[in-house]
This record gives C-alpha cells, structure tokens and sequence, in this order.
C-alpha cells in the first residue's frame, strides 16, 4: 500500500533516508535533521513531498521523496524522484514499483512529461529493475555539483 507521507512520518522517513545513504555508501554526508525534513515536507511552502510503502500490517517499509521540475524543452513539469528506499526485508515486494507506479500517476494526471532520477553507476540490482520498468539511462548527461566550499566560493 502507498499512501501520501504525513508529518507524523518524518522520523521514520529521516531514519529511512540514513538507511539509504549508508546503503550507497555515504552516511557521512546524510546531514539532514528531522526539522529540516519536516519543513522541507511540510512547512508553510513545501518544496518536496513523499510518499510512504506499507507492509500488510500497515508499517513503513519504504518511501519516496521527489519535487518538480521542469522542461524547457517540453514546457511542462516533471517529477525529480530525489529518493526511493526499500528496507532490506521488504525487497520483492513490489514496494518499489508501487511506489514508482504512484508517481508515474501522478505524472499522467497532471500532465507530466517526465519522471527522473539518478542511481549509483555500482547499484546494478536497482539500475535492471529500473530498467524492466522501461527507463532508460541518459548517458549523454553528466551530473555536475556544487557543495560545501566550492560553492562558497563561487557565490561569495
């Protein structure tokens, strides 16, 4: 089952989001607190949104977290997919893809063009499933980032 995530799930989602991270190798740099998450969620304007996957006894096992974006080429919103996490024991469920299916919905519903993402170049189990969903790697793109002092330094 998805359902929307409400502000009472900030903490299961704040520990999910850690799980992530560690699972890619990168707790380290999973800073967020569970403030941040809820104003980010649920503050007076909400900049991202999230999605909860529950097991048959209603307890979260997964989740998604995503904002619009835009096209300019189409014109039109899209949705950036920023996490999509399954716990461990919950894999094969169909948790994942019922979480994907809800935004592909919501791209359809709204008239959405395009449901994005990224994922780790070493994370083959999710880069075939991805793909037996019909996605497709952009491989003439590169992701390029500003963090921590280089973009202090370029918007000093």
């Amino acid at each position: 089952m998805i359902r929307d995530a409400t502000i009472s799930d900030v903490p299961v989602i704040h520990q999910m989001v850690r799980e992530l991270a560690e699972y890619e190798k990168c707790l380290d740099e999973a800073r967020a607190t569970e403030d941040q998450l809820r104003e980010a969620l649920f503050g007076e304007h909400p900049a991202a949104f999230a999605h909860i996957a529950q097991d048959e006894s209603g307890s979260p096992v997964g989740f998604s977290l995503w904002f619009l974006n835009f096209s300019t080429w189409r014109g039109v919103h899209g949705i950036y997919l920023e996490d999509l996490y399954v716990r461990p024991e919950a894999r094969g469920g169909g948790h994942g893809k019922a979480l994907l299916t809800e935004l592909a919905r919501i791209c359809v519903a709204r008239g959405y063009e395009r449901l994005e993402w990224s994922v780790l170049n070493w994370n083959t189990p999710s880069i075939a499933f991805y793909e037996s969903l019909g996605a497709r790697p952009q491989d003439e793109w590169m992701v390029y980032r500003l963090t921590d002092e280089a973009l202090g330094r370029l918007g000093a």
